[in-house]
Parts: C-alpha cells; structure tokens; sequence
C-alpha cells in the first residue's frame, strides 16, 4: 500500500509540474497583465510605465493595463501586488522606493518578497548652483561646505526623497555638514535662483531650461553614468567623488513567479526597452534606457538596498 501511494503521490506532483510548465509556455495567452503603478496618474513615472505598458503588450500580444496606487510612497502599491497570484498576470513598476519604504517601517517585508523582472531606466540625479554662484565646481563646494558647517543650504523634492538621500551622501562622504532643505515639487529651482539656498539637487529636466537661458550652473551628476540631457557634465564618481545613486525602476513580480512566466516577460521588457520609439520617449519625458536581466536586476537591487540603509540611518530615517 505504501509503495502504491508513493506512486499516486508522484504521478500528480508530474502531472501538477506538467500543467504548470503548459500554462508557462502559453502565457499570456491573450489573457490582461495588470501592472501596479505608484506615484501618480500624472507623474512622469506613470508616463513611462504606459509607454513600457504598450510596448510589453504589442510583443506578448495581451493587453497590460495600468492600475495606480500612489499611497504612502509606495507601500499600499508594493503590498497589494504582494498579495496577488504567482502567475505573472500581475507585475509592479517597482524602484528605489521597494527600500526606502522598507526602511521606514512603510513596508513590512523588503525586496527579498519579490521577484525582480528586468530593470528598465535608470534617472540621474544632479546638482546645480546658480550660474554667478562662486563655487565654479562640485569641489569648491563641497570643500566650502566642510570648511564652513551649516553654511550651505542644499534644497531637494523632500526628506526622504531619493533627492535627499543622495545629496546627504554625497556631503556626508567629505564629513561636510549642510543644511538640507524639502521642498515640494518645483520649488527647489525656484528657491535656488532667488538666493534662498545655495545648491539644488533634482533629475534634469527640473533645470533643464534654467540651464540653457543661462540662469543656472550643473555642477555634477550624481547617478553613476553621464545624463544626456546634460552630457558635457561629469559625475561626481568621475570628479573624485564616491558617490553614485541613481533612481532606477524596473518590473517586480509575486514571490514565486514561474521562471518561464518570469523570461518571458523580461524579453519582452528587453525588446521594449531596446526600440527606437522607447528610446525617443526616454529624450523626451527625462529618463536613460537601461537594461539588466532578472538575475543582474536582483543583484542591483541588494547593494543598492544595503546602500540606502546606510544613508537612511545616517539621516534618521531607518526604524
């Protein structure tokens, strides 16, 4: 009896691996994959998620619809699509903030809960000083700022923000003590050109049109490649510095997506990612094509992870 049901207990394990493997190889099978977005119907990110979204679902021949949560910087986004099916029709555009949400105490699980598709861009953070400001580059300043403590107020989108963290690292690194200054959406340009504070850090298109009328100075980019919108402007990593953290975002799925289902998506995300029209829409809405597979995608994602809670700590953010 034993031996017959050890036999009828490994005929259904084949027979449940058989159906599995068939649902992977037809996947999706015409069938919608929901993609959570997290910050915005209006925002930039949301933007770019549609222009993946058409992409993804021209290759797989499904439709992807976008669903947005943008609630508690992304927790509710992160936690609804941790509790759907494994089956690959739902996905999130996932980011940095699959950490800092993490880190906060916002999330209760971390990156580890989920599997990681395909990173699909990467956005540069950049600094920048008025165009008569005296400090000519990202040395002067930081030398000034170690030099002088709390005599160099730094304006970013708000604490917390990727923005923040990045412009604390960067101080932090040459034991400069700053005055780091939140600001709402917008508000740091403005407050930089009327001498409120004396340096900015935003993504590029946020001085963009400052720095062509001449109005501002772009001292460094602080992601760890050039950003064309700028692309005579160093990092900070090739001025001297250590201090690279870009914003990237990419496509995460429930724990246990099969790893068929998983390929499948990543090449399509590949092949979006790759065209000429992705590509174009990168000039214009402010972001860099920036491909890495699954695996190459995860490992990012653990040292950026470890990174951040460094800096989080350092600002008292981390629980």
């Amino acid at each position: 009896m034993r031996i017959y049901a050890r036999r009828t207990l490994m005929a259904v394990a084949a027979l449940v691996t058989a159906s599995a493997f068939g649902n992977a190889q037809s996947y999706p099978d015409g069938k919608p994959i929901e993609m959570t977005t997290l910050f915005g119907a209006a925002s930039a990110s949301t933007t770019t998620a549609r222009k993946l979204a058409d992409g993804m679902a021209k290759i797989l021949s499904a439709p992807v619809p976008i669903i947005d949560k943008p609630v508690a910087a992304g927790a509710v986004g992160y936690t609804y699509l941790s509790q759907q099916k494994a089956d690959g029709y739902s996905i999130v555009w996932s980011s940095n903030s699959i950490s800092t949400t993490f880190h906060t105490g916002q999330l209760p699980f971390d990156y580890k809960n989920l599997e990681h598709i395909a990173r699909v861009t990467i956005e540069n953070p950049v600094l920048a000083v008025k165009a008569d400001s005296k400090f000519k580059t990202l040395k002067d300043l930081v030398d000034y700022a170690k030099a002088n403590p709390e005599k160099v107020r730094v304006g970013h989108s708000g604490k917390g923000s990727h923005t923040h963290l990045v412009a604390v690292a960067l101080f932090s690194e040459r034991k400069a003590k700053i005055i780091d200054v939140p600001f709402g959406s917008g508000q740091a340009v403005t407050n930089l050109l009327g001498d409120r504070i004396e340096a900015a850090v935003q993504f590029p298109q946020a001085f963009v049109s400052q720095a062509k009328a001449g109005n501002l100075r772009v001292l460094a980019v602080l992601g760890t490649i050039p950003d064309p919108a700028f692309p005579d402007v160093k990092t900070a990593k090739q001025q001297g510095f250590k201090t690279g953290m870009d914003l990237w975002r990419g496509i995460s799925a429930p724990k246990g997506t099969p790893k068929a289902v998983i390929t499948k998506l990543q090449d399509a995300i590949k092949k979006t990612v790759e065209s000429e029209d992705f590509k174009e829409a990168g000039k214009q809405i402010g972001f860099t094509p920036a491909y890495q597979s699954s695996a190459d995608f995860t490992k990012m994602i653990a040292t950026d992870d470890a990174a951040t809670a460094v800096v989080m700590k350092e600002v008292g953010l981390k629980k």
